[in-house]
Formats: structure tokens, C-alpha cells, sequence
């Protein structure tokens, strides 16, 4: 059983800074990437945000370029997304894909709240 945990969703003002955090465990095989995606409602596509690869080279959506960061710890299985410069439009659940040789997995998501 793989499980993917994301944590570090938390509420914050405009302009203030989140790092969230996505750890998978239980998986046979090693990491190929972990893709991070957000969706701001139940009526709203998941929209993509920013890939990590095995190697730590990431990419992001033009929404996010230039504000948000993605690392790996390799050690802890684990990736990061740093957020700063957030704005009101970056509120979203924010859910981590983990991608390994038998399939993708999801975690259950963690709520980023930017409001004055």
C-alpha cells in the first residue's frame, strides 16, 4: 500500500510565505516524479502547479514562476513546495501525485487559505 501525505496547508495574509511538504511511503519502487496540483472549489479543475523529478530539477505552471519552489529530500522520500509572494488567487486544496513505476498515486490534499 502506497500512502501520499501532504501537510503544511495553513491560512495566511497576502503577500506572507506557506511551505508545504509531501512525503510517500509503502511504494516498491523509487520515485519518478511527484507533480503538484491545487483546485480552488468542488466546481474547479485541478490545475497543475509544479513538477519535482527524482533528480530535484522542477517546473512550474506561469502562475506560480518566480513565487513558488520545489525540492526534494531524497533521504526522507520527501518534496516541498516553498510559497512565498502568495496571493488571494493561490487559495486552493493542494494535493501531491506521487509517480513510481506501478502507478500514481494521490495524497488527500491540504488546504492553503490566502486572505486578509
Amino acid at each position: 500500500q502506497v500512502y501520499v501525505v501532504e501537510s503544511g496547508g495553513a491560512s495566511v495574509q497576502p503577500g506572507g510565505s506557506l511551505r508545504l511538504s509531501c512525503e510517500a511511503s509503502g511504494s516498491r519502487f523509487s520515485m519518478n516524479a511527484m507533480v503538484w496540483y491545487r483546485q480552488a472549489g468542488p466546481g474547479n479543475q485541478r490545475e497543475w502547479v509544479a513538477s519535482v523529478t527524482s533528480r530535484g530539477s522542477a517546473t512550474y505552471a506561469d502562475s506560480v514562476k518566480g513565487r513558488f519552489t520545489g525540492s526534494r529530500d531524497r533521504a526522507k522520500n520527501t518534496v516541498y513546495l516553498q510559497m512565498a509572494s502568495l496571493k488571494p488567487e493561490d487559495t486552493a486544496v493542494y494535493y501531491c501525485q506521487f509517480r513510481s513505476s506501478d502507478g500514481d498515486y494521490w495524497g488527500q490534499g491540504t488546504q492553503v487559505t490566502v486572505s486578509s
